[in-house]
């Protein structure tokens, strides 16, 4: 491998408006990139500060093995690397992935003496890469990479079906409200697996009300209708709450300060407990009701970051 110039590679995160776990079954999901990026710094060959965090050395040492075995005469070692994230961690966001889908580009765009690889190929192995560690599906690769809005449908195996793919109204903001409380996502898709291969009917009724939900958040997204997405959003939550209980005490009590003091419904997003909720809001608004909501917060938790964000524009 040749010694290449300093490569950067960002990737947005994702909120998941609805359909939660239904990307590995048959069902819609939706979804909304955001423009919370995180960056990969590969600096070619020259010493560079690398943090210490365990799990990113074990992903840069993974991804780089992995694609030894699908690319001859790499190094015996990754190049070092740099990470840094405007989002959240842990927080159901999808910076996993999005850290995973960086380090894939960011270490094929380092490997000058090979033919470069199809960005297909580098989305399908970043998919094979992070399944083998949670076992989950593959709606946060395609809603990273794609960008805008994103409706999937669900597959047992594989990447799910992209159905349709808009830009999400540049009138609108997201709201982020991260907990401080990590997930534990593989220990989550773990259960619903279980509960999938013995046809569990509460699992059924969530996959049901969870794909109606999904179906009324893209029709509100594509019809610009704020009221309608928000509720349908609601619908999403109580199903997850409900029935495959993904909320907590302290998300419901931030839940519900949100309703009390700005008036904004918010939604779990991701899987696996704790995390991130998000809201949508008019632009206009956005940060009166960021700054409610800090007031809100402070006494109840004051470890709970707010975050104004936008959606990244459709990638072709």
């Amino acid at each position: 491998m040749s010694v290449g110039p300093v490569v950067c590679v960002s990737k947005p995160v994702r909120a998941c408006l609805s359909g939660e776990d239904l990307d590995w079954m048959r069902g819609r999901s939706a979804c909304v990139a955001l423009d919370l990026f995180t960056t990969v710094e590969v600096n070619g060959g020259v010493a560079a500060e690398v943090g210490s965090d365990t799990a990113l050395s074990e992903w840069t040492h993974g991804i780089w093995r992995f694609l030894g075995e699908r690319i001859p005469g790499l190094a015996p070692d990754p190049p070092l690397v740099r990470v840094w994230s405007q989002a959240p961690l842990a927080s159901g966001l999808a910076s996993s992935t999005a850290l995973i889908l960086a380090l894939f580009e960011a270490f094929v765009a380092e490997i000058t003496t090979v033919t470069a690889v199809p960005s297909q190929v580098v989305v399908q192995w970043a998919y094979e890469f992070e399944f083998a560690i949670c076992n989950g599906g593959g709606m946060d690769h395609l809603a990273i990479v794609r960008g805008g809005a994103t409706l999937f449908d669900g597959r047992p195996s594989g990447l799910p079906e992209l159905i349709d793919h808009v830009d999400f109204p540049a009138e609108w903001s997201l709201i982020v409200v991260d907990s401080g409380t990590p997930k534990s996502t593989p220990h989550h898709i773990s259960s619903v697996r279980a509960q999938y291969a013995a046809s569990d009917p509460v699992l059924a009724d969530y996959i049901e009300r969870s794909d109606a939900a999904s179906g009324q958040v893209w029709d509100a997204i594509r019809g610009r209708r704020l009221k309608a997405l928000t509720d349908a959003m609601t619908e999403a939550h109580q199903a997850m709450r409900d029935l495959q209980k993904m909320s907590t005490p302290l998300i419901e009590r931030l839940r519900s300060l949100a309703r009390s003091a700005a008036g904004l419904p918010l939604k779990i997003s991701g899987a696996g407990g704790g995390g991130a909720l998000v809201g949508v809001c008019p632009a206009s608004d956005a940060a009166a009701i960021a700054e409610a909501l800090r007031g809100a917060y402070s006494d109840v938790q004051p470890g709970t970051q707010v975050i104004v964000a936008g959606s990244v524009s459709v990638y072709s």
